[in-house]
């Protein structure tokens, strides 16, 4: 019997894809978008898990706290909201995780210099030092993930997430979402 869709072998995979189209196929479902909207999911969690394994979870992180100090290192100080928007995360997690990174030295919270009820984030030269440190095994990493693809698969993939990504919000199309479009971070 083959596994669900969280098997990492492609045969099993595909296997298992037919057993879906089997199973529901004389139902009126999009089994296109089906596969798709699987195979974004398992690919993140298959990311996640082995960045946790590889790469946070020896540095002394979790993924919520990395995306945090990536947040504050590349935006600097954010406002408590904004940074749980900018990270994907309820205001109530971000509050713990903040409280975390603190005990660590990582962060600092404090008032806003204009109104004293909002709170900012700021990153401290520790939480710099930690982040610079892990960034460039967790790009390693990303380099791996993505090294069967050349440049324009690439590019493309980042496009057509970008396209369901903005769907899923219910958000219009980005600049970076037509076929031709490029974005360069770097020579």
């Amino acid at each position: 019997m083959p596994k669900p869709l969280s098997a990492h072998d492609p045969e099993v995979v595909l296997e298992a894809e037919s057993d879906i189209r089997a199973a529901l196929g004389d139902k009126p479902f999009d089994f296109d978008a089906l596969l798709a909207v699987s195979n974004i999911y398992r690919a993140a969690n298959a990311v996640r898990n082995r960045m946790e394994r590889e790469v946070l979870g020896p540095a002394g992180m979790t993924w919520g706290g990395f995306t945090i100090l990536f947040v504050l290192w590349v935006w600097g100080d954010r406002e408590t909201g904004d940074l749980a928007d900018d990270c994907g995360l309820a205001k109530g997690t971000l509050s713990g995780m903040l409280t975390t990174l603190e005990k660590g030295g990582l962060v600092i919270r404090g008032r806003h210099p204009d109104d004293g009820r909002r709170v900012l984030v700021h990153l401290t030269s520790s939480g710099r030092q930690q982040i610079e440190e892990v960034f460039p095994s967790f790009n390693q990493h990303e380099t791996e993930f993505t090294s069967r693809l050349g440049l324009d698969e690439l590019h493309e993939l980042a496009r057509l997430l970008r396209v369901v990504t903005a769907t899923a919000d219910d958000l219009p199309l980005v600049a970076g979402s037509g076929a031709g479009d490029r974005i360069s971070l770097g020579s």
